[in-house]
């Protein structure tokens, strides 16, 4: 079995372990001044928070967690907000290539994270022009 690793930057290692903490529902297997790591059975991720003194934006596009059905998207999104975040609904949504239900959380370096579910593929990038290249929300 093969696990996607993902290393990210980030200032404020509390903020970003408490961040993902709720958002991946997991405490981190190891958590160094300044180094965390997550090890995620599903889906399958060895994620690690790097200290950093500045980190400038978000560095990557967005990342995000494809489920299975739109009743798992709301499942996600409800947890989540009862946890306190805000939650950036975009239902029957198209953006590349394909109709899908989701919503966006942002940590607190302001990378975004989706959870969504593809309804459809379509022959369109987007309905609009913010969702292929998301602007980061701030909570």
């Amino acid at each position: 079995m093969m696990k996607m690793h993902v290393g990210i930057n980030v200032t404020d290692l509390n903020s970003s372990i408490e961040f993902y903490t709720k958002v991946f529902n997991a405490e981190p297997v190891k958590a160094k001044p300044d180094y965390a790591k997550f090890l995620l059975e599903d889906p399958g991720l060895n994620f690690t928070l790097n200290l950093k003194d500045e980190v400038l934006g978000n560095q990557v596009g967005h990342f995000g967690f494809q489920v299975e059905n739109q009743e798992e998207v709301m499942k996600h999104k409800e947890r989540l907000e009862r946890l306190g975040f805000f939650a950036r609904e975009e239902m029957d949504f198209t953006c590349c290539y394909a109709t899908q239900d989701k919503f966006w959380v942002t940590d607190p370096d302001g990378n975004e994270w989706e959870f969504f579910y593809k309804k459809a593929d379509v022959e369109s990038m987007a309905t609009s022009s913010a969702c292929c290249s998301v602007q980061p929300v701030i909570d």
